[in-house]
């Protein structure tokens, strides 16, 4: 319901062919450009904020260019990118981005690929990444006491002005070995372009960082990798035979580009490595050991794409998990309750939910209560007007319950801030003056802010910590509140601290305290909300663990030190 901006989208292609190859058979030289540009629009629901892709052509010749890079911002960014380029880009290896920004930077300066120029081909480095560092403060000290000036601070950039310090590196580790060997100038380039080792850079420049990510690259060279996290975070699925390696965010994209069967596809594990040297060999490299396993729920229940086939069976269950839950807010009478859903991310719940009844009871009623009807524009900047046009984001269609007599039950995917419900969703519901509405979450209350790629990152934003502090100041626990912003302040990597403040309340009595917040004054039917419980989403996600956002567990030493720091900075501006 409540738009999330989120983890980016990433693309990759190596031909291992020649290019005349793929003229003959398909009839374009164009077929990896366009397979890149279908990779990326299967996954436009990763990255509205702009697009970049880039290519390296090994075959250019000496005084030509054989890399190239094209950005672009703005959701039509992919379409832009391809009606710009032409028939020179054109090569073997292609990478492709899309990006949603976490942060508040923006401009083009900020859309991947970032690049890094050098006359030596080897040097020369592209990258591109799903990823968020939590500890970028190090990194940047770290280069500093190299004596490097990084131009831009940002995770993005530091990450390249590493890999390609590493980068470099190896390319003059090799140097020294070719003229040990006797060799003499391009004997050397060519040495060093044959035995170049990616392994080395990515395991001299990866272990300093924490975080989620999937870290994608191409060397002026041709040599391709791409690197998932040690805790498995964030996700890439790769494929290979003897014509293509491709490598993206989502298994349903290759699946659909490519014409292959789920089982064709691999998913790169945790702390591993696909690697493609210049010549094609491929080969899995472990760089890093894995640590413990916190693949993103989040992922299953809200952006990945639902035509995943382990993915719509995951969400199915999700919903069919409430029917306990739901049928006892209703009071058992399933003879006057209508289910809906919010389109369009929680469809697939909601059929899991009604499945389920319908096992037990036939005759279950269900109708399309809401719809989307327009976007939010962004050029209206106040806030008045803002709330006033949120109001219409969503319709209903009227005549769809019995008025007065129906209660009303609507499952979303999640509840995140509780903005839409409070100045859209429960306004335009109460029109139907049902006897009772039973707001649904297919996922539990979420509790703490993300710090690996989703844009959840202040606490004051999310309406069950809202409500928490809200019961702390009625309660007269504010003591709680001033004894958990020290234990963070002191302490912000021992443990996570904010876990104390949910630690006095049940999970009912914080439903309670979020319908009280939310309510739209004179709203007249009574709300009641349910939750997904924690139990609930490890048994229908059973292979994505990774439940920060719920729970408090983060995985990484980043996680609990930035979420700590959060507290530290809404109590002193709040507190």
């Amino acid at each position: 319901m409540e738009q999330l901006k989120h983890e980016c989208g990433v693309a990759m292609i190596r031909l291992l062919k020649p290019l005349a190859y793929y003229q003959q058979k398909y009839g374009t030289d164009r077929y990896g450009l366009n397979k890149l540009y279908l990779l990326m629009e299967k996954q436009h629901n990763r990255g509205q904020e702009g697009a970049g892709i880039a290519c390296v052509n090994m075959d250019a010749p000496h005084g030509e260019e054989y890399m190239f890079r094209e950005r672009a911002e703005g959701k039509d960014a992919i379409t832009e990118i391809f009606k710009r380029v032409d028939g020179s880009f054109t090569g073997q290896l292609y990478m492709g981005h899309l990006r949603y920004s976490t942060t508040d930077k923006r401009g083009l300066q900020y859309v991947h690929p970032f690049l890094r120029r050098n006359n030596w081909r080897a040097k020369n480095l592209c990258l591109c990444g799903n990823f968020n560092m939590t500890n970028i403060d190090e990194v940047f000290e770290h280069l500093t006491e190299q004596g490097q000036s990084p131009r831009i601070y940002g995770d993005s950039y530091i990450t390249l002005e590493l890999m390609g310090h590493r980068l470099d590196r190896e390319v003059e580790r090799l140097f020294s070995d070719a003229k040990l060997k006797g060799l003499h100038g391009l004997y050397i380039t060519r040495y060093i372009e044959d035995n170049i080792q990616i392994a080395n850079v990515l395991r001299t420049t990866m272990p300093h960082f924490d975080g989620g990510y999937v870290m994608c690259g191409l060397t002026g060279s041709g040599e391709m990798f791409a690197m998932r996290d040690p805790w498995g975070i964030r996700p890439a699925y790769y494929y290979q035979d003897d014509e293509v390696v491709v490598l993206a965010s989502e298994r349903p994209v290759i699946q659909t580009t490519f014409n292959l069967n789920t089982n064709q596809i691999q998913e790169l594990l945790p702390g591993q490595s696909l690697i493609i040297s210049k010549s094609g060999e491929r080969h899995l490299e472990q760089i890093l050991p894995a640590k413990r396993y916190s693949a993103c729920s989040f992922e299953r229940i809200y952006f990945s794409r639902g035509s995943d086939r382990d993915i719509y069976q995951e969400r199915k269950r999700l919903g069919e998990q409430l029917m306990s839950a739901i049928q006892k807010a209703i009071g058992g009478d399933l003879a006057h309750t209508v289910f809906s859903y919010i389109p369009n991310t929680a469809e697939v719940a909601f059929y899991g939910l009604t499945d389920g009844f319908r096992k037990r009871y036939p005759h279950v009623r269900t109708e399309k209560v809401v719809w989307k009807d327009i976007k939010l524009r962004t050029f209206i900047t106040e806030g008045t007007e803002r709330n006033d046009l949120a109001a219409h984001v969503y319709d209903i269609t009227y005549g769809s319950l019995v008025p007065y007599e129906d209660t009303l039950v609507v499952i979303d995917d999640s509840i995140v801030r509780g903005t839409t419900l409070r100045e859209s969703i429960f306004k335009i519901l109460d029109r139907l003056h049902p006897q009772k509405i039973v707001m649904v979450s297919s996922s539990p209350q979420i509790r703490y802010p993300d710090y690996y790629g989703i844009d959840m990152s202040r606490l004051e934003e999310l309406c069950a910590f809202r409500a928490a502090i809200a019961l702390m100041m009625e309660r007269g626990m504010r003591a709680l509140l001033t004894d958990t912003y020290w234990a963070c302040k002191k302490q912000p990597q021992a443990k996570n601290h904010v876990r104390a403040i949910y630690e006095p309340f049940t999970v009912q009595e914080i439903n309670d305290k979020i319908v009280e917040m939310l309510r739209p004054e004179g709203m007249a039917a009574p709300v009641e909300l349910v939750f997904q419980t924690i139990e609930g989403l490890h048994q229908a996600c059973p292979d994505h663990p990774g439940d920060w956002y719920f729970t408090g567990r983060y995985p990484t030493p980043g996680g609990i030190r930035m979420v700590n720091q959060a507290f530290v900075n809404f109590y002193e501006k709040f507190g």
